[in-house]
């Protein structure tokens, strides 16, 4: 695969030897690291123009401290948009995959969020079982249209006989903005529906969807915008400054994380601010991937057994990070991850209904 075919190179940013762009590199894709792709395909969303190169985004991102970031990173710069829609999901699934057999995680940044289709496929071509989640104020289940948009992506995804779907977990979403059917649909398949306001000041309750996911994409439209439009589907209410960035943080310290995707951004913002916010969200995601980098693979757990009825319900706490998890299988990915909160109330007989259908 020549890359020089399918991206523009970005240009030089200047960086001092402790900013985030002393380390940057943009010649190839390295082993066992992370790569960017910053990508301008808009026509999922019917967004007009795609010339957008987000060069606000990265002169904000590598002015940002290095810290001790472990592995390597690169920028393959601007992904080369296709003659057609469909012609830009092949591109960028090449892309994708070429990334996978280097065992290298992709960060994609822009375009609409129907191109989470091409990275849910390419990521399904290397594994099965797969745990995807997606953060959004708006559920769409729309299955019209052969050709794929930003409305119809997840039933193509559900409904692929090809496609290996493990568990789902659809974050951030808002009543007034969603179809009850679709929200009673998601819950009948057995995935979880995680309101905005339990994700509000509450990052230690939802991080327990994250932790083990293998695909995380975010749709811009679930942050909070003012003035001048965050997203290209603006909306005032939504995931604040300080709570996206703690999520993103979240998202890469995911022990299972092989891929992320964040759309729906508006890069003709003319709000410095916008540009600096995705910046910073794309640090602190950095900033996750690298520590988890550096945690040991084997862990001590210590198992607590709670009375629940006439049974015993066993949760294990990682003594490393102090996580939760529920069940009492040896092996730990067979264990569902919770928090301490449901612990907390597994003592005072109260099962949320994810752990109920653990045990039914």
């Amino acid at each position: 695969m020549n890359l020089k075919d399918l991206v523009i190179p970005y240009g030089v940013v200047a960086s001092k030897k402790w900013q985030l762009g002393s380390i940057v590199c943009s010649s190839e894709i390295p082993e066992n690291g992370v790569v960017m792709l910053f990508v301008s395909e808009y026509r999922g969303a019917n967004f007009a123009g795609n010339n957008f190169g987000f060069e606000r985004v990265r002169q904000q991102l590598y002015q940002f401290s290095k810290l001790d970031f472990e592995g390597d990173i690169c920028d393959l710069g601007l992904l080369v948009s296709g003659k057609t829609l469909n012609d830009t999901h092949v591109i960028l699934q090449e892309i994708l995959s070429f990334c996978f057999y280097k065992n290298t995680l992709p960060i994609i940044v822009g375009g609409s969020q129907d191109l989470a289709y091409s990275l849910f496929r390419a990521l399904n071509f290397h594994q099965k079982n797969i745990r995807y989640t997606h953060i959004s104020n708006v559920l769409s289940l729309s299955h019209s249209g052969s050709e794929i948009t930003e409305d119809n992506f997840l039933h193509k995804i559900f409904s692929a006989k090809n496609f290996s779907l493990k568990d789902f977990c659809f974050l951030g979403y808002q009543n007034f903005l969603n179809e009850k059917d679709s929200v009673n649909l998601i819950e009948e398949m057995g995935f979880e529906m995680i309101r905005l306001t339990e994700m509000m000041h509450r990052v230690d309750r939802v991080e327990p969807f994250l932790r083990k996911t293998d695909l995380v994409t975010l749709n811009c439209d679930a942050v909070e915008s003012f003035s001048d439009a965050f997203s290209i589907h603006p909306q005032v209410n939504g995931l604040n400054r300080r709570e996206i960035c703690a999520y993103m943080k979240e998202v890469g310290l995911g022990e299972e994380l092989k891929c992320f995707g964040l759309f729906n951004f508006n890069p003709a913002s003319s709000s410095l601010l916008n540009h600096q916010l995705l910046a910073q969200m794309l640090w602190h995601l950095l900033e996750g991937i690298s520590i988890q980098k550096t945690h040991p693979k084997e862990r001590d757990y210590e198992t607590y057994l709670v009375p629940v009825d006439k049974n015993h319900l066993a949760f294990r706490r990682d003594t490393f990070r102090n996580l939760w998890y529920f069940g009492d299988q040896e092996d730990i990915s067979s264990c569902i991850p919770c928090s301490r909160e449901d612990f907390d109330l597994a003592k005072k007989g109260i099962l949320s209904r994810r752990l109920l259908r653990k045990i039914s």
